[in-house]
């Protein structure tokens, strides 16, 4: 994988709309481009408050028709996919706009899959390079600053039958265009704020910490790390600070930028197994489980963790590598404390852990480049852990 990744010519990241009600550029560049008729997918929530309102009707003023699709779920479904697709096809649109987090963009990039391969099912499109094909211009506008799925390769979505949550990853996925405008973050709720930034967190720090890094990966994730401890905290305390929210997003950026290239590791792939099987979100899900696996890995991520602690300047008195990696988790554990984050997860049943394990094994090997691969019952051990 790593070589493939050095090598492919395929990889690209997201073309850029940026800075302080940049939203408002969108429709111009959609008519300048020549779309006619647009469907826009966002969730629930955000349909409730009606934040994506002003950007349809700034769009249809431009005298270009915009469905809405407000369906999505947290952890999006095959349904939702399916439902969208249909909703797509019915209104003749040529184009997606992904407005929310992560959940409208993975839901958006499922549409656009299915569009690209009429003829294959989403479970069939499954794991790498399935796709293949071009799909419809995708437009990601995140309103969280966290998952970074605005600029990845990835769309991971939930059987809603067998309850596995799962990636579909091709670089045809990756949007054509983000649109970073800090203003949509101004309103989110702290809670959110904390899990989705740790959740940025979690992917620059596993980027870093994998077999399958580039300097550019190292770059992106370092300066992310960077914003996100200087950063976040602002942006929970005082969500009006719109210079911090405006580097989260820069961070949440970057942070997917490296792993889409880098991968993750078992934090990601134990968080899918919890979200799929109970809907736990997965910002919340990464950001408790973190600390965790990160112990787990031991003195296989003791240098890379202690440079990072380094870089953040934590734990400047120790000496060991061994002794900066712990400050540096620890650090970790008090940052979820004082953002009100648990330091367990309710609801995990012990007789599901078994299958959990698996299926969280299944995912990280061979897949993903992980410091130190581990065994099932190293993975039990860590479920049994993080359950309240």
């Amino acid at each position: 994988m790593k070589f493939a990744m050095d090598h492919v010519p395929f990889w690209r990241k997201p073309k850029l709309i940026t800075g302080r009600d940049s939203l408002k550029k969108l429709p111009d560049m959609l008519k300048r481009k020549g779309f006619r008729n647009v469907m826009l997918v966002t969730d629930p929530g955000i349909a409730s408050l009606g934040l994506h309102e002003p950007l349809v009707q700034w769009i249809r003023e431009e005298g270009i028709q915009c469905v809405v699709y407000d369906k999505t779920t947290a952890n999006p479904t095959i349904a939702n996919v399916e439902e969208a697709l249909q909703l797509y096809k019915e209104n003749g649109c040529h184009a997606l706009i992904a407005f929310g987090g992560g959940s409208p963009m993975d839901c958006a990039k499922g549409v656009g899959a299915r569009v690209a391969r009429p003829h294959k099912k989403i479970q069939s499109m499954r794991g790498e390079l399935k796709i293949w094909k071009p799909i419809p211009l995708l437009v990601a506008i995140p309103t969280t600053s966290g998952t970074g799925s605005e600029t990845t390769l990835a769309a991971v979505l939930t059987d809603e039958k067998t309850h596995e949550k799962y990636a579909l990853n091709d670089f045809v996925l990756i949007p054509k265009y983000a649109v970073l405008d800090p203003v949509l973050t101004r309103g989110l709720p702290p809670h959110i704020t904390a899990t989705t930034g740790m959740d940025a967190l979690t992917h620059a720090v596993e980027a870093y910490i994998g077999k399958s890094n580039t300097k550019e990966t190292i770059e992106d994730s370092v300066s992310a790390v960077k914003l996100i401890f200087k950063n976040l905290e602002k942006a929970y305390q005082n969500g009006e600070d719109m210079e911090a929210r405006e580097n989260m997003q820069k961070a949440s950026f970057l942070a997917g930028a490296a792993f889409t290239r880098a991968y993750v590791g078992y934090v990601h792939a134990i968080a899918h197994s919890l979200g799929g099987e109970y809907g736990i979100p997965h910002g919340l899900a990464n950001a408790v489980i973190l600390p965790y696996v990160l112990e787990a890995y031991g003195s296989s991520v003791y240098i890379s963790l202690a440079e990072l602690a380094d870089i953040v300047k934590i734990g400047q008195h120790l000496e060991s590598d061994q002794e900066k990696a712990n400050a540096f988790i620890a650090e970790i554990k008090a940052m979820n404390q004082r953002m009100g984050i648990p330091d367990k997860l309710d609801g995990i049943l012990e007789d599901d852990i078994d299958m959990l394990a698996k299926r969280a094994a299944k995912e990280a090997n061979p897949l993903y480049p992980v410091p130190k691969i581990m065994k099932k019952d190293q993975l039990k051990e860590i479920y049994y852990q993080i359950r309240r």
